[in-house]
């Protein structure tokens, strides 16, 4: 992906089955877990690289020894962060007592980090900063195992404010406004009021203090405590949480905007973000890896049975469609086949652009995401090919000789590698002439490939603010000279900001708002946004369910080539001598290739949430109104 888009995070969870013991005897380590959670969240790193954190819980200590663990990093590496010094702790307590070597029972007793129960977190920060104050898993401390809690999650809520308010009125005292703090504190509440509940029926059956605490781990009832914590969430989440006893649960937004998978067999539960990664660490196939359905959550108690219970009525299914375009690993089998079928589906566009003249076209991608969809592109120029060998064939028949058929056979579509990332470029240079010059540096190109007469066809994943081709790519592109540069985009236009964990919270960043602006003011229509700026603000205290996304009046009178031209006349400044076309994937198409993943909502403006209008018209009223900030 050419522009730096920060998004989603990503979430493991492992839960043992059997004794330490087991694990020692079969697999020689009773560190299995750890050294699982490790894997787990290195396959997950493409998710986040600002923070990591993991959590551990051992089942069954005595009164008076550590059951919680927990360590966070917001390191350059933080997950290499965290397992060095996790390693560090575990090799110190060997190095000061060998007798632990072969006796599970003293290495779960005294050494940290082992234990039963894990929760790990990798973490894109798009709000809050990066300090390692708001990396997850966040904990929520009490003298009573129970209710104590570790929260962890993929997630970004609309509503924020409006569950910080609803804190305020329980009579709490919220430390910060952050989603994180807000939804803990939520689930805290009704824990601790379970909890409560829980301990006076015990008392009303004639049970002492200290046999209410196992009468509570039994009865808890965690799907009650997330259906009243959730009532009023607003978002896309995948949220896992720890109790301090034993219990876990991951819980999925109604829409199932944000992703989350489970395993299960005798050994082990195992929950992630990503479907491959389990896959790959645990050697299973396609198949027994299942997904959690939206509004659902899976409830691991602490005797290890697990339970699938209905949280929230499901709203109609809106899974994020960036997910399969660009987030997720392209070793997902689904998600590898459909990034080709997107490849595939923009290739009669690129014919025509290129007025179907394969001979004299060279293909290549921005690398490293859009080479999946690179290569669906090529089955289709193949198709194309293979379509133009046989009219020529046919055409020519009557007098075809040798020589000829052999020239129309050893016709093969061109493809090179012509984009080369380079290290990140950083500098300390203030003047802006100077820095521009460093960042059209961050990409290099292979000379000598392509000829003054060829369409020089280059696909990305998608264009969100177009910076980095503008500034890099395309003057890098126009370096070897071909006749003309087409920018093919493996996803729609984006042109509506997201509110449920992607960094693209303001509209006058995205490339597609900014060509219908440009097309406004060419047609001298550009009051059209006093007009839309009126009808945001005539909204701001209307309730969620009854907002209209105004800012969709905005690109109605366009069609998507007409901004795809303007855009194309933007990212172009004069010094580029090549013709530019700029191609996106229609969003028909994009439904085409992710079936399951319906979520367009950057590219339709269309919210799986009643949040989302809100956001997006908050957003007009702060890009009218100069406001940097966010809209949610």
């Amino acid at each position: 992906m050419s522009d730096a888009l920060k998004h989603e995070c990503g979430i493991a969870l492992v839960r043992l089955l059997k004794p330490l013991e087991y694990y020692k005897e079969k697999y020689g380590t009773a560190f299995y877990g750890v050294n699982k959670m490790y894997l787990m969240m290195e396959k997950q790193h493409n998710r986040g690289q600002d923070g990591a954190g993991f959590a551990s819980i051992k089942l069954d200590v005595d009164p008076g020894e550590r059951y919680i663990s927990r360590v966070r990093s917001n390191a350059s590496q933080p997950i290499q962060d965290i397992f060095a010094q996790i390693n560090k702790r575990i090799n110190e307590e060997f190095s000061e007592h060998p007798e632990y070597k072969d006796d599970v029972a003293a290495q779960k007793k005294n050494i940290p980090y082992l234990g039963e129960l894990f929760l790990g977190h990798v973490r894109y920060g798009t709000f809050g900063g990066n300090s390692v104050e708001n990396v997850h898993p966040f904990l929520r401390q009490n003298n009573w195992m129970h209710r104590n809690l570790i929260i962890a999650g993929n997630f970004n809520m609309t509503n924020t404010n409006q569950l910080f308010d609803s804190l305020i009125e329980l009579g709490m005292h919220p430390k910060e406004k952050a989603d994180t703090i807000t939804v803990m504190e939520k689930i805290g509440h009704f824990l601790d009021d379970e909890v409560r509940k829980l301990y006076k029926k015990s008392k009303a059956k004639g049970l002492s203090k200290i046999e209410a605490s196992p009468y509570i781990v039994d009865n808890l009832n965690v799907t009650k405590i997330l259906k009243k914590s959730s009532k009023s969430w607003d978002g896309g989440y995948a949220m896992a949480g720890l109790l301090g006893h034993g219990d876990a649960f991951v819980f999925r937004d109604p829409a199932g905007i944000r992703p989350a998978y489970y395993y299960k067999d005798d050994e082990v539960v195992v929950v992630a973000s990503e479907r491959p990664v389990i896959q790959t660490v645990f050697n299973v196939p396609f198949e027994e890896v299942k997904e959690i359905d939206p509004g659902t959550a899976i409830i691991i108690k602490k005797n290890g049975s697990l339970g699938i219970s209905q949280i929230i009525e499901p709203l109609e299914r809106k899974s994020c469609s960036f997910e399969r375009i660009y987030f997720s690993r392209g070793s997902d089998a689904e998600i590898y086949q459909e990034r080709k079928e997107l490849g595939r589906l923009v290739m009669p566009k690129v014919l025509e652009a290129i007025n179907y003249d394969t001979e004299n076209s060279v293909f290549s991608f921005i690398p490293n995401t859009a080479e999946t969809s690179f290569y669906g592109m090529l089955d289709a120029a193949q198709n194309e090919l293979n379509k133009q060998k046989n009219e020529a064939i046919l055409k020519e028949k009557e007098g075809l000789t040798k020589e000829r058929l052999q020239q129309i056979q050893a016709h093969k579509i061109r493809t090179e590698k012509i984009a080369i990332k380079d290290v990140k470029l950083r500098t300390f240079i203030t003047d802006d002439s100077s820095r521009d010059d460093l960042v059209a540096h961050v990409y290099d190109v292979t000379y000598g490939v392509v000829k003054s007469t060829d369409n020089l066809v280059i696909i990305d994943d998608s264009i969100v603010r177009g910076t980095t081709l503008k500034k890099s790519i395309l003057k890098m592109l126009d370096r070897l000279n071909p006749k003309q540069i087409v920018v093919v985009s493996s996803a729609p236009q984006i042109r509506y900001p997201d509110c449920y964990g992607i960094d693209m919270a303001r509209l006058e960043k995205l490339i597609a708002f900014q060509a219908a602006l440009a097309l406004h003011k060419e047609k001298g229509n550009i009051n059209i946004v006093d007009e839309i700026y009126a009808k945001c603000k005539a909204q701001v205290n209307v309730a969620d369910h009854e907002q209209i996304n105004h800012v969709k009046e905005l690109y109605a009178p366009f069609t998507d080539e007409e901004i795809s031209d303007k855009i194309a006349t933007i990212i172009s400044d004069e010094s580029i001598k090549s013709k530019v076309k700029v191609i996106f994937q229609s969003v028909d198409d994009l439904h085409i290739a992710c079936p399951k993943n319906l979520g367009d909502w950057y590219f339709t403006g269309n919210y799986p949430t009643d949040g989302g209008n809100r956001v997006v018209n908050k957003a007009f009223i702060n890009f009218v109104e100069g406001n940097p900030e966010r809209a949610y």
